[in-house]
């Protein structure tokens, strides 16, 4: 016998598209993979950043850090150094280049989340902002039992 889906399978099923469609969406609006438009987005909001904190940001290995680090370098968007007080990491920087890049990235982005929303009244992200916040917190409640 199936399982029928329950309200919260439902629930999360189409919260879990709706983040992952977000991300896929912008991107090939954009012309970029979701990792390369998340890489210039932290690294304009964070500035110099270890390879490693962007692995830990972005959820990837290691080595598609590096990848994308050198893919980014040879298009002169982002420089690379040895960390002055830890050479064992390498921090990533971007480029006057690549800060013209990542800001006209954020912009395209701001006016595609402005299109997203359109029909959705300020009090109705209000209250999915609310909810959002309620899972988070129930999220960690769990964890801690």
């Amino acid at each position: 016998m199936v399982r029928e889906e329950t309200p919260e399978d439902t629930f999360f099923r189409e919260l879990g598209a709706a983040c992952a469609e977000l991300r896929l969406t912008f991107a090939r609006h954009v012309g970029m993979s979701p990792h390369r438009v998340q890489l210039l987005i932290r690294l304009r909001r964070d500035g110099e950043t270890s390879h490693s904190d962007l692995r830990r940001m972005l959820g990837i290995d290691g080595a598609s850090i590096t990848r994308l680090v050198k893919e980014f370098e040879a298009e002169g968007l982002i420089s690379r150094r040895l960390d002055p007080e830890d050479n064992r990491y390498t921090l990533a920087a971007l480029t006057p280049a690549g800060e013209r890049a990542a800001a006209e990235l954020e912009r395209s982005h701001q006016a595609y989340q402005e299109r997203l929303l359109d029909g959705i009244t300020p009090h109705q992200q209000e209250i999915v902002l609310g909810v959002l916040a309620r899972i988070r917190a129930n999220m960690i409640e769990q964890e801690s039992r």
